[in-house]
């Protein structure tokens, strides 16, 4: 009778466990991020305990080219992809439905694509019915009809994350939150401390012998263009209820003001995102999820560049696809904010807050 010496598969937490084990006995890249001081406070890591630093990663990867225990050494230790597998695993497991979330991590980009087409002739046919009255692209599809539609697909994806949040704070163990725990971690959120490498030079995302700071300045081109473009959104609501000033808005009005610039760094910060993407190894993340993590990358870009393209347009008999495709992309990002990875601003968030909460760890980690 022959003997299988094979050793069993460990799931991604407890491979996680594993190397994370070995990491808190070395202590080498203690100052690296807000992964080793938390890390420093456990002798022993519970399943929580692994979601909680998961989430506080940041995949900036210089960890793992300063390791010695890299393969081929035995004990060959990949510690951005066994946190990132984990971190996704979470995201799955306490998102609803939970089959949504998977179903995007593999198959994002058509499930994007297939979405963004549905939903562009959804709106094309829906333009059909013009409004009697009406400038701009209200004259494509009325202002209360486009309420009606967008405020349910907005708010509901928020209440569903927010139970998965909920979730997320009983697992980790997050204690009672206090106004500077949220100031400190918006803070480093908005600064994207932890993709400042362990020196402040950088990261070593796109290869091992080189520290930059690309990835953090695309992130933050993506997310602040992405937060004007909300607040052009918001302060043309704010003009149309509040002071009954209607769209079309001119170049020198708050709505485009902040709305122009806003797309034209996302659209800079997505193209950067996926040039970084396309140099960097996969194997350092969860390559099974890479599709969806491109597909959402992609849907930002397509509602930058259709919102700038519609606004060029303007006048033009362009407007009216343009008008659809755009709503499209915009509407898909909403309806799959709680299976994409738009859900990491969320959950990372949240770790920073519950990381705030902690106390310093012994020996004076950050």
């Amino acid at each position: 009778m022959s003997l299988d010496l094979t050793p069993p598969q460990l799931s991604a937490t407890e491979e996680a466990r594993r190397q994370i084990e070995i990491c808190n006995a070395c202590r080498y890249c203690e100052g690296f991020c807000a992964v080793f001081p938390a890390m420093t406070r456990e002798r022993a890591f519970a399943d929580g305990d692994l979601t909680q630093l998961a989430n506080l990663c940041h995949n900036c990867r210089g960890c793992y080219y300063a390791c010695q225990y890299t393969a081929p050494h035995e004990f060959a230790l990949n510690i951005p992809a066994a946190l990132a597998e984990v971190r996704v695993d979470s995201w799955e497991r306490l998102a609803r439905p939970q089959a949504l979330a998977r179903l995007f991590q593999t198959h994002g980009v058509a499930m994007a694509g297939a979405l963004v087409v549905a939903l562009a002739a959804f709106f094309w046919a829906l333009a059909a019915l013009r409004p009697e009255t009406g400038a701009g692209f209200y004259a494509y599809l009325a202002h209360n009809t486009l309420v009606a539609i967008f405020v349910p697909a907005f708010l509901l994806p928020l209440a569903l994350i927010g139970l998965s949040l909920r979730d997320y704070w009983r697992e980790v163990g997050g204690g009672r939150v206090r106004l500077s725990h949220v100031l400190r971690a918006f803070d480093s959120a908005a600064r994207m401390k932890n993709l400042s490498g362990g020196h402040g030079e950088g990261c070593n995302f796109e290869e091992g012998d080189r520290f930059s700071d690309r990835r953090r300045v695309f992130h933050q081109l993506m997310m602040y263009g992405f937060l004007l473009c909300f607040a052009s959104t918001a302060s043309g609501t704010v003009l149309h209820y509040g002071f009954g000033w209607e769209a079309p808005y001119p170049l020198l009005s708050p709505p485009k003001i902040l709305g122009v610039p806003g797309g034209v760094m996302m659209l800079a910060g997505t193209a950067g995102l996926v040039w970084l993407k396309l140099r960097a190894t996969a194997a350092l993340g969860a390559v099974r999820v890479w599709g969806g993590e491109m597909a959402f990358i992609l849907l930002l870009g397509a509602i930058a560049a259709t919102g700038l393209a519609l606004y060029g347009a303007s006048g033009t008999a362009l407007v009216g696809p343009l008008l659809a495709v755009h709503l499209a992309t915009v509407m898909v990002l909403f309806l799959l904010m709680p299976f994409s990875k738009m859900v990491h601003g969320f959950f990372r968030l949240a770790a920073l807050v519950a990381e705030a909460g902690k106390p310093a760890p012994a020996g004076g980690g950050e």
